[in-house]
């Protein structure tokens, strides 16, 4: 039998290394945990900075650092009052902004054209998305869901589309 190693602590990369051009925009999520996980996620695949908008936990807080797992110290974070003040800040950096989101005419994340820098705006775990927000969106993205439930944990939301967005990025170099 073949002898494989796991990886099983963390290494030291300098956070100035290229990051991924992504921003993720969190629309008012009501768990710090779920924040905590979208941390955690984000420093995996080098995301530019995470927008905590509205009421969206952001560092320093117990819950958020305790599924964090020191990402909250990794990620650089800013709040805004609102998701569209955020949106106005990245759009006028030239940030593509996409909603993640099961709305109508959304492409399915493997399809969604995304153009980079992109911001990622994710949203409350019952609501979703805010409208004002959804209203100044780009385009949409989503992932499919055929079982009852119309969407996923925002944390594996986040996850699945950050890592398309790395893929894309290593497979075509920015």
């Amino acid at each position: 039998m073949k002898e494989v190693t796991v990886r099983t602590g963390d290494v030291k990369a300098p956070r100035e290394s290229r990051a991924l051009p992504v921003v993720l925009i969190l629309d008012r999520l009501r768990s710090a945990y779920n924040v905590g996980n979208v941390f955690r996620v984000a420093e995996a695949a080098r995301v530019e900075e995470i927008a905590a908008c509205g009421y969206t936990a952001c560092p320093p807080h117990e819950k958020l650092e305790k599924t964090a797992r020191g990402c909250d110290k990794l990620v650089p974070c800013r709040h805004f009052e609102t998701t569209t003040d955020a949106v106005g800040e990245y759009r006028g950096r030239g940030y593509a902004i996409y909603g993640v989101e099961t709305v109508e005419g959304a492409q399915w994340y493997w399809e969604a054209d995304i153009r980079f820098p992109c911001a990622l705006i994710l949203g409350n775990e019952a609501l979703g998305v805010s409208e004002e927000a959804l209203a100044q969106c780009d385009g949409f993205i989503s992932l499919p869901t055929f079982g009852c439930k119309n969407s996923i944990n925002v944390g594996n939301c986040a996850a699945v589309v950050v890592f398309e967005c790395l893929k894309r990025t290593l497979v075509q170099p920015l």
